[in-house]
């Protein structure tokens, strides 16, 4: 029986809706992909058990974990604690510490399960950061964490060496000195503003051509030690000139959720694997899509990847470093955990309207793996608010 239920409008009004979608199917084993794709995983909040929600939340392991499982069991690797998990907006680095030496143990219980860890300074209060050497030192602290556990990183913007730098060789000093003395090869991470104000004028510049040519000059000095290099700048254009100007050796990674799906197919010259936030909310689309990708089928892959990107920028709209509450929000509703609240408690950083968009659009994109469950859900959220 198809579900209809009352959501609001922009409008102000309230309208009937019909659950149109159709659940993707699991594959009967693990995909393959010719992408690399790293899904950042968001984190589970414990509301039982919360005392000080806004400065110590309680994490549900067990089911924080157990999403993990999900996205391996679809083909993805797994960036942990990045800002999908709420780094600096929720989750402490002690929060981060545990969930990373937690992950990587999960990590090593399943055959080829592949994680990648985020180091950043965000235990440096960026008012109490004076020199580089500051800085480094934090980077160090939280490389050798994850390095302890067996680990890679992913070298995180930092939001200390934003205010404090104040030109390109600053950026170059800093980054030189991490990159000398990891263990391997990192992914470096370039936060745009919309994501994070603090990150404003990251690599010296609010000018992108110099900041490119910042990045470029790190990633170049340090060539054996760069995997590739993250871009969430919500800006294509942008990404492609980064992507044609790396070293053959070294991997871009589009971070952009809201132009994913021309970027990661390629221009027939070049293309970019991917690191996104938005693959955690539509994990099963995306595994299709890809895995069509990889059998040589791009109609297959734009066809079940493209309605996921009118989804991914509502999600993603601004003001963007919000986009938690939309994911936690689809795990919700695809019943990957019980509750609908986030550490700090995020999910009140959007309005109902702002959720009922996102249904629909999720409905329409196939990304409601149990309509009914879904649908039960999005109607006592909106009771909350007033709306029967």
């Amino acid at each position: 029986m198809t579900q209809v239920l009352n959501l609001p409008t922009s409008a102000g009004t309230v309208e009937a809706y019909r659950l149109v979608g159709t659940p993707i199917a699991r594959p009967a084993t693990t995909p393959v992909f010719n992408r690399i794709a790293y899904a950042a995983a968001h984190i589970v909040s414990a509301p039982e058990r919360d005392t000080d929600p806004w400065n110590r939340p309680a994490i549900d392991w067990d089911t924080t974990l157990a999403f993990r499982h999900h996205l391996w069991s679809l083909g993805f690797s797994i960036a942990e604690a990045m800002d999908t998990s709420q780094r600096g907006m929720g989750l402490d680095w002690a929060g981060a510490q545990e969930l990373i030496a937690r992950s990587l143990a999960e990590a090593r219980t399943v055959d080829g399960a592949d994680l990648a860890c985020g180091a950043g300074t965000d235990h440096l209060d960026p008012n109490d950061a004076r020199t580089l050497d500051d800085v480094i030192a934090a980077y160090e602290t939280q490389i050798e964490h994850i390095e302890k556990h067996g680990g890679r990183a992913i070298l995180m913007a930092s939001r200390a060496l934003a205010r404090i730098a104040r030109s390109a060789d600053d950026y170059a000093t800093v980054y030189g000195r991490i990159l000398s003395q990891t263990k391997d090869k990192v992914v470096l991470h370039w936060l745009g503003d919309m994501f994070d104000p603090q990150l404003r004028g990251y690599w010296g510049s609010t000018d992108f051509a110099p900041a490119l040519d910042c990045a470029l000059r790190i990633i170049t000095e340090n060539a054996g030690k760069v995997e590739g290099i993250k871009i969430s700048l919500l800006e294509h254009e942008k990404e492609i000139a980064l992507r044609d100007r790396l070293p053959e050796t070294v991997l871009c990674f589009t971070g952009d959720d809201f132009n994913y799906a021309g970027l990661i197919e390629g221009d027939g010259r070049r293309h970019s694997h991917a690191l996104l936030g938005i693959f955690d909310a539509v994990a099963p689309a995306a595994s299709k899509a890809l895995a069509a990708l990889a059998a040589g089928d791009t109609a297959t892959f734009r066809a079940v990847i493209d309605p996921t990107v009118p989804l991914s920028r509502k999600i993603f709209e601004a003001p963007t470093q919000y986009y938690k509450a939309g994911v936690v929000f689809l795990a919700w509703l695809n019943g990957h955990q019980s509750h609908f609240t986030l550490p700090a408690g995020m999910q009140s950083a959007r309005g109902i309207n702002h959720y009922a968009d996102i249904f629909r659009l999720a409905d329409q994109a196939d990304i409601l793996d149990r309509p009914d469950l879904a649908a039960e859900r999005m109607r006592h959220l909106a009771g909350v608010y007033g709306i029967v």
